[in-house]
């Protein structure tokens, strides 16, 4: 994954150019500024000027190869609530959210509402390679009070696109 440095800036404005390139480089990263100029009405050398920059800030943090689903279909992908102790530190917490956060297995991580924290889908080779992750991330960590996993059987979508809003298809 090829990743900027920069973080976004929420006060950067974006216009409605911007947004037309982001929803159609969500769909192919490897886009070229004149194919995207078909769509959006700049020229080629404004809109890799406009590219480069959102890349830059932050906006567009990576470009990467999302992986078929038949190709992955052997993975086990689980969905884990986990339940935090009532008097966790943050410190222990932060902690937590970082070990999570820089393990590959763990494909989102999130913080909930409800009875349980935090939800986490994680992608394992097999049952042994999860149960070793979980007592290795879960199991042991002064943090977590419990877990419940859900183990997904089929994968009918996936997807890193989000929807902007600019009615392009």
């Amino acid at each position: 994954m090829r990743s900027t440095s920069a973080s976004f800036r929420s006060s950067e404005r974006l216009d409605s150019f911007d947004l037309q390139l982001l929803e159609l480089l969500q769909q192919d990263a490897l886009m070229t500024a004149e194919r995207l100029a078909d769509h959006v009405a700049l020229s080629a050398s404004a809109i890799t000027r406009r590219v480069r920059r959102l890349r830059e800030s932050g906006v567009i943090r990576a470009d990467v190869a999302v992986l078929a689903c038949d190709f992955t279909d052997a993975r086990l992908n689980a969905l884990v609530l986990v339940q935090v102790r009532e008097h966790a530190e943050e410190r222990g917490l932060g902690a937590l959210r970082e070990r999570l956060s820089a393990t590959p297995e763990v494909q989102t991580l999130l913080d909930i509402s409800g009875q349980y924290d935090l939800a986490l889908l994680i992608s394992a080779r097999d049952m042994n390679d999860f149960n070793a992750l979980t007592d290795r991330l879960l199991q042991q960590d002064p943090a977590v009070q419990r877990y419940e996993t859900r183990f997904a059987k089929r994968t009918h979508k996936q997807s890193l696109f989000v929807p902007l809003g600019t009615g392009q298809d």
